[in-house]
């Protein structure tokens, strides 16, 4: 019982933090239809941005408030990242729409750069982040399974912006301007919807997302300037599986390769496992292509 437990939380920890790597993915590719290849870049920016405030209390700040930098630390990596998004999409996605291939091209070159201006202000080493003293240590149940802090902050931490960005989509006015952008750009046009801020305010909020979760990151370990390239090829193995355009789909899509994987890599070795999670989803998405859950729509394209 006490195996059990502890792989079932080790599964549900896995797969809250590719549910947090993939949830701006989910908006910038599910949604918008781009394929954003600098979105492990933006998780970097993220990471980095902790790591800058986690300084900045070092130098500034009086020791006694050290221990609440990271809870200032989340919103500044979202702030950051979500205005590098904002002009990223400014300058240049906002040429790509329609354009996969090109958008592929382009955010590719972008991440590439974003990686070398990383290694130019922070240098090519990897950087450590302390975390706070309040997250170490762990949540003993059934006398011996221990439950680390880290991890359970991080999967609480998921639970938030998950319930944030439902309740911007679905409750809020600017989310559905943008559902109704994203399902019939031509008709939110003509009933006065400026489709042009709407594009960029949800480009920005996904860049937010991918920064936060790499604020989260710096948790688990050192973080440098290729963190976001071991990131970008599960996030999107979790948007695709889940069903292009339903964050309902991205949620299944993460517990379902965080599961499966942890299950694999217990009973074989981690190589092995990360090869059997590949080809159950292969076989999976030759049975249905469009994922778990498939966007409904009146369009025939």
């Amino acid at each position: 019982m006490d195996v059990l437990i502890l792989q079932l939380f080790n599964g549900i920890s896995v797969s809250s933090i590719l549910l947090l790597i993939a949830l701006g993915l989910a908006i910038t590719f599910g949604l918008m239809k781009v394929i954003n290849m600098a979105h492990g870049e933006l998780i970097m920016i993220g990471a980095y941005a902790a790591y800058m405030m986690q300084n900045l209390f070092q130098s500034y700040m009086p020791e006694s408030a050290f221990n609440w930098y990271f809870v200032v630390a989340i919103p500044f990596s979202f702030a950051i990242a979500f205005v590098i998004g904002l002009l990223l999409e400014t300058v240049l996605i906002r040429f790509l729409y329609g354009r996969p291939l090109d958008s592929l091209l382009a955010t590719w070159g972008v991440g590439l750069m974003l990686q070398q201006l990383a290694r130019t202000i922070f240098g090519a080493p990897n950087v450590g982040v302390t975390s706070p003293t309040w997250l170490d240590g762990g949540m003993t149940i059934l006398g011996d399974v221990v439950l680390p802090y880290k991890r359970l902050f991080i999967i609480a931490l998921v639970a938030v912006v998950l319930a944030a960005m439902y309740l911007y989509i679905n409750r809020s006015h600017a989310g559905r301007r943008m559902r109704a952008v994203m399902q019939n750009r031509e008709m939110a046009a003509c009933l006065g919807i400026s489709t042009r801020r709407v594009d960029a305010v949800t480009f920005a909020i996904g860049s937010g997302i991918a920064g936060i979760a790499g604020c989260a990151l710096t948790l688990i370990g050192p973080i440098g300037p290729s963190l976001g390239t071991y990131y970008i090829v599960d996030a999107f193995m979790v948007v695709v599986l889940g069903g292009v355009g339903k964050l309902v789909g991205t949620v299944f899509g993460a517990l379902g390769i965080g599961l499966s994987n942890t299950l694999f890599e217990y009973w074989t070795t981690a190589s092995l496992g990360k090869v059997l999670v590949f080809l159950c989803i292969v076989a999976f998405l030759q049975w249905k292509p469009s994922g778990l859950i498939a966007m409904r729509t009146r369009s025939l394209d």
